[in-house]
């Protein structure tokens, strides 16, 4: 019987191995295969941009050494992205490669990251002896840059040279000081053919208005002070002086985005930020070609509370206590909005500029925290991407996002500061997420009070510390 037994065990070890069965049935063959995907290289905490196109065109985004399986057989491309993380440059070898997967198996590829030469910048002072600067822009592929000054001037600097007379002199109609006063100007998308531009001021009364100006027909550095068209007026509590926002932007739609402080006040004490009864602690969008006396503006159709009784239509996102400063960019049509917080919060909010009817929270929340303690609703909130409390600094000047040519690292990133640390700070915003995060070791050059970008989309910041207009460059 021993003798049997052991015959029996040998015969089914060989029909195990020899007739497939050692799953008891048999088992079926696997349809699809995998990839180890192996990034190395980066430092911790630094994040990979790379995607895996399928044969049928699926995309599978990586930002670390993880295992893709269930991938149909064929060819498969890799392509991963430069990472910039602590002002290193790190290069992927190979950038690009394209992997075979078969039924039933594993592939590998691996990714070696390797430090290029490090980038880093210098703030390069431009000009100098400006009267509290505020603002910088000029029209698309203009040598010339536009400097708003808070009394109520704009100056030109061309060719290096600070112009003596004034662009445009209307400090006769601007109440400044403190956060009021002329704060901001956009050039009109057809400025080289209708010589359009518009400013947002406080007004005498203090009241946030929106104006109209054309440039001289015989001086292209000469507006003409007579051609004033009130686009807009938004009243406010005459006791209260800050929060005036400050900022008009043209979108990629052609229209007009403002972006209104609250009305000031510690907290919001009316409410503004969430009443859509009211135009104060809003993003407003509004259609001003062709606009006269009787119809200073449009309502475009598609903004969100059109027709909505007791919503004012001219708003298209709502919940901002100072959104000082906002930029949209054009590259990748995101809205990117740095809104000063009270007591404890600095944010900056980032959202497709097709969104319409976003709420950024404030007065509920300041950042992603409850104002003004406790717990509180957050629901259908649009909550920032980034935020520092006040350790780190008191007030955050928003931002631009870098399409110059000049230092093509950094195309894309957003670049903010903060008004009492003086930092200058960036990140890229991919994907939905904050990426690649970094503080520039710059010399602290004062107050920093806004970006600005020139013609060709270069970088400025400007200083409340001797009226002075730094250049971002490489070093």
């Amino acid at each position: 019987m021993r003798i049997f037994r052991d015959m029996l065990g040998l015969w089914m070890l060989v029909c195990m191995t020899a007739c497939g069965g050692s799953n008891g049935g048999g088992g079926g063959e696997s349809t699809t295969g995998s990839i180890l995907i192996t990034l190395a290289g980066l430092p911790d905490g630094s994040q990979a941009n790379a995607s895996l196109m399928a044969p049928n065109g699926t995309v599978h985004t990586i930002h670390a050494t993880q295992t893709v399986t269930n991938l149909i057989p064929g060819s498969y491309q890799l392509a991963v992205n430069d990472v910039l993380a602590n002002n290193i440059r790190y290069l992927p070898q190979p950038a690009t490669q394209s992997i075979n997967v078969t039924a039933g198996t594993q592939a590998n590829a691996t990714v070696q990251f390797r430090t290029a030469n490090t980038q880093s910048l210098t703030l390069r002072a431009v000009i100098s002896g400006l009267s509290s600067p505020v603002y910088l822009t000029a029209p698309s592929g203009d040598s010339r840059l536009f400097v708003v000054e808070q009394a109520g001037r704009i100056r030109i600097v061309k060719s290096g040279v600070l112009l003596t007379t004034p662009f445009l002199d209307i400090r006769s109609i601007v109440a400044s000081g403190g956060e009021r006063g002329l704060l901001s100007m956009a050039f009109d998308p057809d400025y080289t053919n209708n010589g359009l531009f518009y400013v947002y001021f406080t007004d005498l009364q203090g009241n946030i208005a929106i104006q109209r100006y054309q440039v001289a027909s015989n001086n292209a550095d000469l507006a003409d002070p007579n051609s004033g068209l009130r686009i807009l007026s938004i009243a406010r509590n005459p006791a209260l002086s800050n929060h005036n926002g400050g900022l008009l932007h043209f979108g990629p739609d052609n229209m007009l985005y403002l972006g209104t402080g609250d009305g000031g006040g510690g907290g919001d004490p009316a409410g503004n930020g969430q009443k859509l009864s009211t135009l104060l602690g809003k993003l407003l969008r509004i259609d001003v070609r062709n606009a006269t006396t009787t119809n200073p503006y449009r309502i475009p159709p598609d903004n969100p509370f059109v027709s909505q009784a007791g919503k004012l239509p001219e708003i298209w996102a709502y919940g901002l206590r100072n959104p000082w400063r906002f930029t949209i960019d054009f590259t990748s049509n995101t809205l990117f909005i740095a809104d000063v917080g009270q007591n404890e919060r600095e944010e900056v909010n980032a959202a497709s500029i097709g969104q319409a009817g976003l709420n950024y929270g404030w007065n509920i929340t300041e950042g992603t925290r409850c104002y003004p303690s406790g717990t509180c609703d957050t629901t259908g909130q649009t909550l920032p991407v980034l935020e520092y409390n006040h350790n780190d600094g008191c007030s955050i000047t928003g931002g631009v996002v870098y399409r110059g040519n000049a230092i093509s690292a950094l195309q894309g990133h957003y670049f903010y500061s903060d008004y009492c640390s003086g930092w200058l700070k960036s990140f890229a915003y991919r994907n939905g997420a904050v990426v690649e995060q970094t503080t520039w070791p710059v010399a602290n050059v004062g107050n920093i009070v806004s970006f600005g970008q020139d013609g060709q989309q270069e970088v400025y910041l400007l200083s409340s510390k001797g009226g002075t207009i730094y250049q971002i460059a490489a070093n």
